[in-house]
């Protein structure tokens, strides 16, 4: 039933894409003195569809230890220059937000696979005592970040 839902919205997408694109064939130049410039119009862009089971955001995604402890939730995702995630933000500790810190945890310490609704926590393989000796993130300030044993690679700074 949802891959006929898809398939019927992916066809109105790209029905409502020609229409649009036949109207502005069709418009008339634009008037004053000035040549119309010659434009080659956009492609289109390119789509990809996520089945809702196969995909899920995780900024606010509670993080559970592995042996469930709290260990806060995931409030910012740190990207390198390539766009390459690097690792993750927690707002770590603290009572409805007074107390709480962030930390940074490297990507690779976290697992996903337990994920099938957005009420579903993140798995972070550290403790809560290792998450809690960390230093605390502050932008613009070098970023230290918490893995778990050998996961961790230097930034490379060219």
């Amino acid at each position: 039933m949802r891959n006929k839902q898809t398939v019927i919205l992916l066809a109105v997408v790209l029905a409502a894409f020609a229409a649009a694109r036949s109207a502005t064939a069709d418009e008339p130049p634009p008037s004053g003195n000035s040549p119309p410039a010659a434009q080659e119009p956009a492609p289109p862009p390119s789509m990809t569809i996520i089945g809702a089971k196969d995909a899920h955001g995780v900024l606010g995604r509670d993080v559970r230890s592995p042996a469930n402890e709290d260990m806060g939730h995931i409030v910012d995702v740190i990207v390198d220059r390539t766009g390459t995630v690097r690792a993750a933000v927690i707002d770590f500790g603290g009572f409805l937000g007074v107390g709480s810190r962030k930390i940074v945890v490297d990507w690779n310490a976290l697992h996903f696979g337990q994920i099938a609704s957005n009420s579903d926590a993140i798995t972070l393989e550290l403790t809560k005592a290792q998450v809690a000796a960390a230093p605390e993130y502050k932008e613009d300030k070098p970023i230290v970040v918490l893995g778990a044993a050998g996961s961790l690679q230097p930034l490379d700074d060219h």
